[in-house]
């Protein structure tokens, strides 16, 4: 299969969910009947030009633990300090700019309501200010898959932008 074949499978196909094994690449090879080292290649590829952000799991929250959304109001010239502060601390799996009063978002995940508070307030600190805590009070399943067939992809990479959109019709 060639590299263009292999991302736009990579991209449609997995999305959704990786193998759950020992070897998930290599099942995932297995299914495109290409190598192991071929799917890590064109994966770190899409990863180094933008195209992927990250590849990993997304957990069902109150299974794994708790969270919270949270959210701090930043001077704009202070703001990629701050989020690198933010992002540095082990309780947050990442954050965001908003356009908004509030212009740096995260999320925030721990064992029980008293790490995330310990965090929140460990954060606190770092910020000189106390973040707004937004706790989920109800849950809803986004269903964040997209099919190639049907997406307008917009891509950070020139280099790979006219071959993603290739494998749209």
């Amino acid at each position: 299969m060639d590299r263009h074949s292999l991302m736009c499978q990579l991209l449609d196909r997995f999305q959704k969910g990786l193998p759950l094994c020992a070897k998930p690449y290599a099942a995932m090879a297995d299914e495109l009947g290409v190598s192991e080292a071929e799917v890590l290649s064109c994966l770190a590829g899409l990863a180094d030009s933008g195209v992927l952000s990250r590849i990993g799991p997304v957990f069902e929250h109150r299974r794994a633990g708790a969270s919270t959304l949270a959210a701090l109001a930043i001077a704009p010239a202070e703001l990629d300090q701050v989020a690198a502060l933010v992002s540095a601390h082990p309780a947050v799996n990442h954050n965001y700019a908003r356009e908004h009063r509030y212009n740096l978002w995260f999320v925030v995940t721990g064992c029980d309501r008293a790490a995330i508070d310990s965090a929140l307030a460990d954060i606190a600190t770092l910020a000189g200010q106390t973040p707004l805590d937004l706790p989920m009070l109800e849950s809803f399943h986004i269903d964040l898959a997209f099919a190639l067939d049907h997406a307008a992809i917009a891509l950070s990479q020139p280099s790979h932008r006219a071959e993603v959109r290739a494998c749209l019709p």
